[in-house]
């Protein structure tokens, strides 16, 4: 029997910190939810289907200084009063006269910090973002696992254990997934790997031992490209490792970011980032001056530098050598690897292009209107080629021509 042709796109969106005082601080100090309001209208405007929801610690509680911190982070949902039904029916309200919904929310922190004070109000503000989810309707909550920089990696994974499953089960009694983003944070401390959930082997170690406890279909990966190029991976070989080991499910939302790596800088330094003579300590100690600490990420720009998509020069050499994403291959390998519901996953664009960053609407909106055009016709390409490919010819014996790229080669 012949297969119709049937292409499915995935619902595109964007992550809000791409616009961090959309709504001016002294407004929304005063009313929180004007920031959500007003970014589901900007999202409109873009052409974006959903928003990943960003939340954070208001920037007057927060334990790290802004001028740290290298790429932005912004509280659009602010809990410093914990969210309540009134206030959902105000976002639903303005998610119903938008057209778009909130895919999922993020609050991106180190939940395993070595104080536990500290450690501590990042559970709780975590426990707030999911009750947030709740009554939102939200299916997901999005964040890093962090890490302990006084500890081993095998000591954090013991450490996973003992504090990140009671989180996992509270997002059990709220029907609620966590989703890990998977960047290494190398400028947290000295280490590089400063997140456990940085790589899909570690990913496969955490989910074991969710699943030890219960908790394994609420530990779910938020995948962000860029971070595989920062490491020497490409998307279609990670894809396919987690395929033949039987975790093509695990990747359950998507980050849409490339980087672009410096030659130069690499040649220089290596894939470990630059590791002396940065800046970040003082007489032999980590400075406790915002301005030299943000210098503790040379790890990672002294190499690369984040890709808004559609922003960077399209170079075929580039991805073959894994220094920059090759989106249509990386959206192929989406839907002939993994396990996903194509119409619900969101692609996400999070926008961390420096020179892009422009905290101006006027300027800011065709930026993001034209990355996101850019990354739903890539994704409608992808979505053609592959039902084109496996769906029509498949169903008529015909072969797909050529090769393509293959997965463990660059």
């Amino acid at each position: 029997m012949t297969s119709a042709f049937n292409p499915i796109p995935m619902p595109v969106g964007i992550l809000t910190a791409a616009f961090q005082e959309l709504t001016p601080r002294k407004l929304r100090d005063e009313d929180p939810d004007l920031a959500i309001e007003d970014w589901l209208q900007f999202a409109a405007e873009i052409g974006a289907d959903v928003i990943e929801l960003s939340s954070a610690v208001h920037p007057q509680n927060a334990d790290v200084p802004a001028k740290a911190l290298l790429d932005p982070v912004a509280n659009t949902l602010d809990l410093r009063e914990p969210f309540a039904a009134d206030r959902a029916r105000r976002v639903h309200a303005a998610c119903s006269d938008t057209g778009v919904a909130i895919a999922d929310i993020a609050y991106f922190d180190n939940l395993l910090h070595h104080d536990p004070a500290i450690r501590q109000t990042k559970i709780d503000y975590m426990l707030n973002v999911m009750d947030a989810a709740v009554l939102l309707n939200v299916p997901a909550v999005c964040g890093f696992v962090g890490r302990d920089a006084t500890k081993s990696i095998e000591e954090n994974l013991d450490d996973f254990e003992q504090t990140f499953i009671p989180l996992l089960t509270e997002a059990k009694t709220r029907g609620v997934t966590f989703r890990v983003e998977q960047c290494p944070m190398p400028g947290w401390s000295e280490r590089f790997h400063n997140n456990l959930g940085y790589t899909p082997a570690m990913w496969i170690l955490l989910h074991q031992r969710c699943e030890r406890h219960g908790v394994g279909d609420q530990f779910r990966i938020h995948y962000d490209p860029s971070h595989s190029v920062l490491m020497g991976q490409d998307t279609r070989s990670m894809f396919q490792y987690l395929a033949d080991e039987g975790y093509d499910f695990l990747i359950d939302g998507l980050h849409v970011k490339g980087q672009v790596i410096d030659a130069e800088g690499v040649s220089a330094w290596g894939y470990g980032g630059q590791t002396a003579d940065r800046g970040d300590w003082i007489d032999g100690k980590p400075s406790t001056n915002p301005d030299d600490q943000i210098n503790a990420w040379k790890k990672q720009t002294a190499i690369c530098e984040h890709e808004l998509p559609g922003t960077a020069r399209h170079d075929p050499l580039a991805y073959l050598q894994n220094r920059t994403v090759d989106w249509l291959d990386h959206q192929l390998a989406l839907r002939e690897l993994l396990d996903v519901n194509l119409a619900t996953t969101p692609l996400i664009v999070e926008h961390e292009y420096p020179l892009a960053r422009i905290q101006d609407r006027e300027r800011l909106a065709p930026i993001l209107a034209g990355s996101i055009a850019f990354t739903r016709h890539i994704d409608q390409a992808a979505a053609a080629m592959y039902s084109l490919q496996h769906e029509v010819l498949a169903s008529q014996g015909i072969p797909i021509q050529g090769i393509g790229r293959e997965p463990y080669r660059s």
